[in-house]
């Protein structure tokens, strides 16, 4: 009984020592509060006085003032507005895509790293022939393919967005885990497990893989930031989400032909996406050093 309750405060004071660890980068805890700050004026986008798509064509091209924070676009359309709902597409295609990428190169990498011998060479195999594809134009092939099914939920929808960037972002996470698998499965306590008559199922998800915790989140910050990129890039180019849905990667679009006229119109939504990008990457910065083991061992 002793040893139970001494391993509860144990495991208690190594999430307060990843916590201290992770708000000791200021950047990273700075990012925290920005990252936060965007869900919020995201989530409460509808409380603003005017809609995405509202026009008012004899206000158009207005510059920033107290009416239109950002100013307006060529269809009197309030910037501020459509960068708040287009910041509701990046953050969900960026939170959803990754989690579906993490999870399947998670799986893939697991299973490769794990058992070795032929699973491992099929697994790879088809993980270098998906890194092989050239990766905007199969998103392009991949969106323009699923927008022709005929189902309804896959017309211009974020989820079509969110399908084709997962598709070909889990092999880096594949290799990862796997390299991570390849090292772990070798050790002492895995060897124990396995002596006490443990499957391979418990030995993959209850000893290994919580071992791999800190580099697949520091993966999955860098996925997420890819991902916002990618979604942006793509709906700039006029495969991504489709109007009259906002995103900051269309309003940049529109904004190339206005860009002398009416440089917010690409300054803000550039910045946007230019902040959120660091944020995510400096959260990834604290998150390596929370989990490094050198400092995890020795408290420093």
């Amino acid at each position: 009984m002793t040893e139970i309750t001494s391993a509860i405060p144990q495991e208690q004071n190594m999430a307060r020592l990843i916590i201290k660890r992770f708000f000791k980068h200021r950047l990273a805890g700075f990012a925290i509060a920005t990252i936060v700050l965007l869900i919020l004026f995201s989530a409460f986008a509808f409380l603003s006085p005017y809609e995405a798509t509202q026009q008012e064509p004899t206000n158009s091209f207005q510059k920033p003032d107290a009416q239109h924070w950002f100013g307006t676009d060529e269809l009197g359309r309030d910037i501020f507005t459509r960068i708040l709902y287009g910041g509701r597409v990046s953050l969900t295609v960026g939170l959803f895509s990754t989690f579906l990428s993490i999870a399947l190169g998670v799986v893939v990498g697991s299973l490769s790293g794990y058992f070795g011998g032929w699973l491992d060479s099929i697994l790879m195999r088809i993980t270098d022939a998906f890194l092989t594809f050239p990766t905007i134009f199969v998103l392009i092939i991949l969106g323009a393919f699923l927008r022709e099914q005929p189902i309804p939920w896959l017309k211009n929808s974020v989820l079509v967005v969110i399908i084709i960037i997962a598709t070909l972002s889990w092999t880096w996470p594949a290799r990862l885990v796997r390299g991570l698998f390849l090292v772990l499965r070798e050790r002492e306590f895995v060897s124990a497990s396995r002596a006490m008559g443990g499957s391979d199922l418990r030995i993959i998800t209850l000893h290994i893989l919580p071992n791999c915790i800190g580099p697949i989140l520091v993966s999955g910050t860098l996925q997420m930031a890819s991902a916002i990129i990618t979604e942006s890039g793509l709906s700039y180019l006029g495969f991504g989400v489709q109007p009259p849905t906002p995103t900051w990667g269309s309003i940049l679009s529109t904004a190339q032909t206005h860009v002398f006229r009416a440089p917010w119109l690409a300054v803000y939504p550039g910045f946007m996406i230019f902040i959120t990008v660091m944020a995510i990457n400096y959260i990834g910065d604290g998150l390596r050093d929370a989990f490094d083991p050198y400092v995890i061992h020795t408290g420093k």
